[in-house]
């Protein structure tokens, strides 16, 4: 073990050759032939060969002292495959929770300028929903919060029932990046790249940076947010 500069135990590396195998109906991340283990005993074993592949290549880039919290996918990965099974109708109700407050529902209604971005990129996205997915959203001016229908939030949860547990668990994680259903909804069926969609949830903020300025720990909040963006197009893509 090693520590960490904040003083957390890290382990060494074990391993020096890293591949993916296929085997047990899936692509396994094979540490010197074998699997590395989630916490809960499981192996490393995912559905497709290019996810399973962006997980070796966090495995790769691991040093002398294993990084786990620089390993998104695998991570992310461990959850699908410990957790999402169990907790199935809990994750699909979290995601159709957030439609019913979604945050490209709640529109400026000062100064003109930012009225007009949100209706233009916000309002496409929300007409993207309602003709991929069969889900209406209504938008509002203001922070008071407006309940959406019922039929609405089943439209979220039939959608997203019907994902494997990797695709689920991607999308419930973009969901609470961005706080909207619909951009993590469209990243997951390509219509938005990573960078895109963490423009859109971004979009106000972006608006206002570009009046007041942006200081350096905000500016590293929003790079660490695109990273994650970017991991789950990754993510999404490598799952088609």
């Amino acid at each position: 073990m090693s520590r960490s500069d904040d003083g957390v135990q890290k382990p060494r590396r074990f391993y020096k050759v890293v591949a993916v195998e296929a085997r047990d109906h899936g692509h396994a991340v094979c540490l010197d032939g074998r699997p590395p283990r989630s916490p809960g005993g499981l192996p490393l074993i995912l559905p497709t060969d290019r996810l399973a592949n962006l997980a070796a290549e966090e495995w790769s880039r691991q040093g002398d002292v294993l990084d786990l919290g620089a390993m998104a996918v695998t991570r992310l990965a461990y959850t699908a495959l410990e957790k999402t099974a169990p907790a199935r109708p809990g994750i699909v109700d979290e995601v159709a929770r957030y439609a019913g407050s979604d945050a490209l529902c709640y529109w400026a209604d000062s100064p003109a300028e930012l009225v007009a971005l949100q209706k233009a990129h916000w309002g496409a996205m929300l007409g993207w929903a309602e003709s991929r997915l069969g889900l209406t959203l209504v938008p509002t001016t203001g922070i008071v919060h407006r309940a959406q229908s019922e039929s609405a939030l089943e439209a979220v949860r039939d959608h997203v029932r019907k994902m494997d547990d990797f695709a689920l668990v991607g999308s419930a994680h973009a969901t609470g990046l961005f706080g909207s259903s619909v951009l993590a909804l469209a990243l997951q069926d390509g219509r938005l790249s990573g960078r895109e969609a963490h423009d859109l949830a971004r979009l106000e903020e972006t608006y206002q940076e570009s009046r007041w300025g942006i200081d350096a720990e905000a500016a590293d909040r929003t790079r660490a947010r695109l990273d994650e963006a970017m991991m789950l197009e990754a993510w999404f893509s490598a799952l088609r």
